[in-house]
């Protein structure tokens, strides 16, 4: 297997199915934890303070729409560009692209706050980007939540077209978290 090759790094860092889409793993965890009492987050028991993934998105697929209740921090590591696509709460649309191409707009690391919409996806065909994904107050899937398309379209009719591309047309079971 050659190191640009998607399956290269899934089986190197022995990445698994998110049920977003995409592969990923938990690498790091702070051992501090924390409560919704600290913050101006509302979540039940305990948090780690931080927690760091690895996240691989080929080509041919695409991140769902999702939101958590904590800021996700985006790292740009290896791959084609990746386009990460954010519903702000106040309904406004953004478009970030990971990458080291810093004269074509491409940034090497972007916050998503906290209680933003967003997805993401590999525009170059037949490739994938890597990156990683460092969440605070530390991620649990207690704190994801995954949408339909009917649910995000009564919401956001303007953006249509991302959502369509982005968003479940039904959430299957198999990735019920």
């Amino acid at each position: 297997m050659l190191a640009t090759s998607p399956e290269y790094w899934i089986s190197k860092l022995n990445l698994a199915a998110h049920p977003e889409g995409g592969y990923y793993k938990r690498t790091y965890q702070g051992e501090e934890k924390i409560t919704d009492q600290e913050l101006s987050v509302q979540f039940d028991g305990h948090r780690f303070l931080y927690t760091s993934i690895y996240f691989l998105l080929r080509s041919k697929e695409v991140s769902h729409f999702h939101r958590l209740k904590s800021d996700e921090l985006w790292y740009y590591h290896a791959g084609s560009p990746l386009t990460i696509h954010v519903i702000h709460e106040d309904g406004r649309y953004e478009e970030v692209k990971l990458g080291t191409n810093l004269d074509n707009n491409e940034t090497l690391q972007y916050l998503v706050p906290k209680n933003s919409i967003f997805g993401s996806s590999v525009l170059e065909p037949d490739t994938f980007s890597l990156v990683g994904c460092m969440v605070s107050p530390g991620f649990d899937f207690q704190d994801f939540e995954l949408f339909t398309q009917k649910e995000l379209l009564a919401l956001y009719p303007e953006h249509h077209e991302v959502i369509r591309k982005l968003a479940y047309e039904e959430i299957p079971v198999a990735v019920t978290v």
